[in-house]
Parts: structure tokens; sequence; C-alpha cells
């Protein structure tokens, strides 16, 4: 049964990176949430690829819903043009917000607080703390050693194949909103060797 995808959280990097792809895989992505009516929420910046995608859905006419520090705010990196701008004091408050605030979840290229910000919720989905998508949008392969990883840690036993396959993993916009909207979750324990000491 579809998922009703009424907002989306997304991550994604405070720089547009070196290659112009990775802006360009932003600015579709906020479009596309705009054109179906899906609100965006992020990380309430105005630089990098943040900016760029939330720029991009407001220019489509979207509802953009921003989620940022105090401190960040301070040094000026905010987007002040949202729809809605949340301020909050801890990045834990603001992981929380966003989670509390989405009901699936797309990574972008980025750095470590694109992939921690991820990689929490993921593992939220892994632990059934929450039954909501994940996906990595693999922009021209970016993400391509971070799939071997997971490729690696299975065969080692350290990832379900199940918990591995239960990530979504496209590399455009379009293919990555239709598949969260269609995701089921994966009901495996976590637990693999559980009864070795």
């Amino acid at each position: 049964m579809p998922r009703n995808l009424s907002s989306v959280g997304v991550y994604c990097a405070s720089s547009r990176g070196v290659d112009p792809c990775f802006a360009d895989a932003a600015e579709s992505l906020g479009r596309l949430l705009a054109r179906r009516d899906i609100r965006l929420v992020y990380g309430g910046g105005r630089v990098g690829l943040m900016g760029v995608l939330a720029n991009a859905a407001l220019a489509d006419g979207g509802v953009v819903h921003g989620v940022i520090t105090q401190a960040l705010k301070d040094k000026e990196v905010a987007h002040l043009g949202l729809t809605t701008l949340q301020v909050v004091t801890t990045m834990h408050e603001r992981k929380a917000a966003m989670v509390d605030e989405s009901d699936a979840f797309v990574m972008l290229p980025g750095g470590f607080g694109t992939l921690d910000e991820f990689f929490e919720v993921l593992t939220w989905s892994q632990l059934g703390i929450h039954v909501k998508p994940c996906g990595i949008l693999n922009v021209s392969v970016f993400f391509n050693p971070l799939l071997e990883l997971f490729e690696l840690a299975t065969r080692q036993r350290f990832l379900r194949a199940e918990h591995r396959d239960m990530v979504v993993i496209e590399a455009d916009p379009e293919s990555m909103i239709d598949r969260l909207g269609s995701w089921a979750p994966m009901i495996v324990d976590k637990w693999l060797d559980r009864d070795q000491p």
C-alpha cells in the first residue's frame, strides 16, 4: 500500500561540492517535492546544497520547514525566507525535531554531519523506533564506496541482508520519491548472534 508522504526530511551538505551535478540534484529534488505537494524538512541553512534545495522548493511554490540551532543561526547561516524556521538549542534537539516532522528521509551528498544525521534515523528504523523509510540519493555514484561498505558489513555478519536492503538507493529524485512512497518496513531481529557470548 502506498505511504502518504506529506513531508520528507532531507540531509545534505552546507557546501555545494565541486561537481555541479550535486547542486543540480538538490535543485531537482526540491522542485519535485514542491510539485508533489510534499513539505520539505531540512536543516534550515541558506548555504551549500541546503540552500539550493530549499530555494528550489520555494521557487516552485513548495512548503519548506527548516530546523536549525541557535548557534548556527547566530553565525548567519540560517535561511530566513522559509515557510517556517524552528530554532532549537542543541543538535540533538534539531535531529529529533526533524524526525518528528518527517514521514521519510533522504540523504544527498555531504560530509560528517550529513552522514551522522542520516545514520541515526536509519538505525532507529533498524531498531523499530520508527517505521519511516530512509533513502540514499546516489548522485553521480558519490555513495558507491559507502554501498560497498554495506556489502562488506553484510558479508562479515555485522549487518543483516534484510537491513541492508531496507535502505532505498536511487540515482534520481523521481525514482527515490516513488520508492519511498511504496516502501514497507522490514520486521527482522537486529541481532545476528544473540546466542553467542
